[in-house]
C-alpha cells in the first residue's frame, strides 16, 4: 500500500476519533504528496520522494518545535511537537545509535576515507544508503565524530 493510500486511512481514522492534531498533520502530508504529483504530471511518487517529504515535514515542525519554546510558547510548541509524533510513524524505523555509527563505519571503509576532509564522499554515500532511518543531522555529526 503506497504511503498516499495509508495516510488517506489514517485520515479516515482520525476523522472518526475527532483526533484534530492527527487530522491537521495528515492533511499536510496529503497536501504535500498531492502538490509532488501535480508537479509531475500524474506520474507516480516513489517511495524515496514519499520519505522525503515526510522527513521535510518533520524537520519544519522541529524547528518551529524549537521557535517556539525558544519563546515561551509552550501552547505552540505542544502542537508542533504532537505534529511530529503523528508524521513520524510514517517513517521507517529509525536507526539507534550503535545501529548508525556501524553503518558509517561500514561506509567509511567502502569509500576509504581517512580523514575529515573525505567528509563529502562518506556523506553522499551515507546520505542515499541511510534515507529514511536517519535524518541527515545525525548522519553528518556521527560522520565527522568518526572521521576526527
Amino acid at each position: 500500500m503506497s504511503l498516499e493510500n495509508t495516510i488517506s486511512e489514517a485520515i479516515k481514522t482520525a476523522m472518526r476519533e475527532k483526533d484534530k492534531v492527527a487530522l491537521d498533520s495528515l492533511r499536510a502530508v496529503k497536501s504535500q504528496i498531492l502538490l509532488l504529483k501535480t508537479e509531475a504530471r500524474g506520474a507516480e511518487v516513489s517511495a524515496e520522494q514519499e520519505i522525503a517529504i515526510l522527513q521535510r515535514m518533520i524537520k519544519q515542525r522541529k524547528d518551529s518545535y524549537d521557535q517556539f519554546a525558544a519563546q515561551g510558547r509552550t501552547d505552540l510548541a505542544d502542537v508542533e511537537e504532537a505534529q511530529m509524533k503523528v508524521i513520524e510513524k510514517f517513517l521507517p524505523q529509525q536507526l539507534t545509535a550503535e545501529e548508525l555509527e556501524t553503518e558509517i563505519k561500514n561506509i567509511i571503509s567502502q569509500t576509504g576515507a581517512e580523514s575529515i576532509k573525505d567528509l563529502g564522499k562518506v556523506m553522499g554515500m551515507a546520505s542515499k544508503a541511510l534515507a529514511g532511518k536517519s535524518d541527515g543531522k545525525s548522519i553528518s555529526e556521527m560522520a565527522k565524530k568518526l572521521l576526527s
